[in-house]
């Protein structure tokens, strides 16, 4: 039976990847808010001291050692959702012979890797009769932004990505979403020093129509937001997180 709440998560078990990076543990904390049980994923968590200190810190929260897509799939089961919280650096990189290991690696992190966890998770997406999988990426593919070809196209990739496996795998009722932020404040993208800049910092404002940089905590509730029953009929959407800059 569904929620009373549409934006309730009742239980759900939630899987966020990459928790320690992005916008993964406002995204965590959010669903765990909503009442999901919320499954961490990250490469930190091979250690085990590591992952005893995140459980002491965040005991609504469950680490994973997962080091595989198979590993992974293995230590979560069925999910009501996977939220692929995918970061990677986003260096200036000029058309040069030099730009094609960045858009390499970068296509790599944030096309190939979540696509190969997606593909070790659905059979138990689809045992289960449904699911969801949200695919963090970036408002930058909507727009362009010259010198960041492979940033820029790596991200584009994982856009696409969304729309395919939407029309691929409606039928087992299993929606994909994309969820395209640019402008969140945090040190992925915008370090500290960056933002205590009043000068730079109004300068990176003044492109943004709302005028603002978004909190974490704002991705994070969006994040709950698509992994609820509210978001169920969405589906193949690459939605812009970007304060109207795209």
């Amino acid at each position: 039976m569904a929620p009373a709440d549409p934006l309730d998560l009742d239980g759900a078990r939630v899987l966020v990847t990459n928790v320690n990076g992005f916008v993964g543990l406002p995204a965590a904390a959010a669903c765990a808010a909503r009442g999901a049980h919320v499954l961490c994923h990250d490469a930190a968590f091979a250690d085990a001291g590591t992952r005893a200190a995140f459980r002491r810190t965040h005991p609504r929260l469950t680490p994973l050692h997962a080091q595989t897509p198979a590993d992974l799939a293995h230590e979560t089961g069925p999910l009501a959702c996977a939220i692929f919280n995918d970061d990677h650096p986003a260096p200036r990189a000029p058309l040069a012979p030099a730009a094609v290991d960045e858009l390499r690696g970068a296509l790599e992190a944030l096309c190939v890797e979540p696509f190969a966890r997606a593909a070790e998770l659905v059979a138990a997406m689809r045992r289960r009769s449904g699911g969801k999988f949200v695919f963090v990426t970036s408002a930058a593919p909507l727009r362009g932004i010259a010198n960041y070809a492979p940033y820029v196209a790596a991200r584009g990739a994982a856009n696409a990505l969304v729309k395919t496996l939407a029309v691929e795998l409606a039928a087992d009722d299993i929606k994909v979403v994309g969820f395209a932020p640019n402008f969140v404040a945090g040190p992925t993208y915008f370090p500290d020093e960056l933002l205590a800049d009043p000068a730079k910092r109004a300068k990176i404002e003044a492109n943004i129509p709302l005028g603002r940089l978004a909190s974490p905590e704002e991705a994070g509730a969006a994040l709950a937001f698509l992994a609820s029953p509210a978001a169920d009929f969405l589906t193949g959407a690459v939605l812009p997180f970007a304060g109207g800059w795209a």
